[in-house]
């Protein structure tokens, strides 16, 4: 595809974005809010909600508190605790068939981004039997109005909690791909700092990479308003300000819960204002070799931002300031240049690798036609790619 149909096909994206009626999510938050969720669900009188979520978390016994409160309120529960890493057709169909079975008329989607994403394509799937899972990939495929959604997100991560998107992974054709509709959109989003607690380092650092690299691809894409700029900045800043340190100190409460709204912040952004390569390439990694995604966007990002160069330094310039690591004499190229820079050094000091250990070099072309079929069609990047360009990126993530 050439690049001014590229362009011309995000320009038509763009114009009709503007028409989309976009729903924020009632927020709940601060400390042992996860509690306050059943009051909510009461007013609408529902009977029986389904929990969607995985094993580890009810071994951990995250959910108890919120159990407790639905059984003091009177709502029945039913749990799936069986979702994967990364959730798969299959995996979702069961979810929604264990759904109908029990006869619910509600969903809580508990955990990370699998259990969000499990969820909410679950949810479309019981309003939509009719259409396959596979016909929802894209945009605005989801027809009829999904059961009352809610997030509670145990991780900083996916902002899932507060967008239109939930991706899902094909195991035939070792394919990752999202589905997008406005009608996906959590009704509440709760940010209980105390579920965040223990989660283990590495998780910890994956997840809150993927928030800062949902803040810079909405922040640098074409899409970009003076809206979802104010809230991709605000994450950044916080990102910056405590990522790291909550890596060594994960019992700082505080710390948790601005990570949280970090992530609520650049899942505002980026439903509105779309991401870019990095997710592109990142999804691939995930279909191909399962690697989780917020570690697949934190090796990912600092290439392709360098990839971008000159195309993004007032941007960057923008977002470094905004990160508070800039010097008032210090131009937009070199502003640039040491936010990439912080970026590949919070990566280093987390143990991120800046390498794919699984990427083979004969599925470079495979992983690099299917991101650039990815991004090319409906992603409004600040700099168009082409096949060489992404290949040459992906070698550099090769293993030594």
């Amino acid at each position: 595809m050439l690049n001014w149909s590229i362009r011309a096909k995000q320009h038509l994206l763009k114009a009709g974005s503007k028409l989309i009626r976009y729903k924020n999510p009632t927020l709940i938050e601060g400390k042992g809010s996860v509690g306050q969720l059943a009051v909510q669900m009461q007013k609408w009188n529902l009977q029986h909600v389904f929990i969607v979520t995985d094993e580890r978390l009810l071994e951990l016994r995250l959910l108890d508190s919120l159990l407790s409160s639905l059984q003091e309120a009177g709502i029945r529960y039913t749990i799936f605790d069986q979702v994967q890493q990364n959730p798969t057709i299959e995996n979702v169909e069961a979810a929604r068939k264990m759904y109908i079975e029990n006869k619910c008329d509600s969903i809580i989607a508990f955990g990370g981004g699998s259990p969000m994403d499990c969820a909410k394509i679950a949810a479309a799937r019981v309003s939509n039997p009719e259409i396959a899972i596979t016909k929802m990939k894209g945009y605005f495929k989801v027809r009829k109005k999904i059961p009352p959604l809610y997030a509670v997100p145990t991780t900083a991560g996916t902002g899932s909690e507060a967008t239109i998107a939930a991706v899902i992974t094909d195991p035939a054709r070792q394919e990752k791909f999202a589905i997008s509709d406005v009608k996906l959109t959590p009704k509440i989003a709760v940010l209980d700092p105390e579920l965040t607690i223990g989660l283990p380092p590495h998780i910890t650092a994956a997840t809150g990479m993927d928030v800062l690299t949902h803040a810079i691809e909405s922040f640098i894409g074409v899409f970009s308003t003076p809206y979802t700029e104010d809230l991709s900045k605000k994450a950044v800043r916080i990102v910056f300000q405590h990522l790291e340190h909550v890596y060594h100190n994960g019992e700082d409460i505080k710390a948790r819960e601005e990570m949280l709204r970090a992530s609520y912040y650049a899942g505002m952004a980026f439903t509105r204002a779309s991401i870019g390569y990095v997710h592109a390439i990142a999804h691939q990694f995930g279909g191909l070799y399962h690697i989780p995604h917020g570690l697949a966007n934190a090796i990912v990002l600092p290439y392709i931002l360098e990839y971008y160069g000159e195309t993004i330094e007032e941007e960057l310039a923008e977002l470094a300031i905004a990160a508070e690591i800039h010097e008032a004499s210090e131009s937009s190229a070199a502003l640039a240049v040491k936010f990439i820079k912080r970026i590949k050094q919070m990566n280093k000091q987390m143990n991120i690798p800046n390498i794919v250990s699984s990427l083979k070099e004969e599925d470079i072309p495979l992983i690099a036609q299917r991101a650039l079929m990815e991004a090319n069609h409906s992603y409004p990047v600040p700099k168009i790619m082409n096949k060489k360009d992404c290949e040459m990126i992906i070698k550099k993530m090769l293993p030594n």
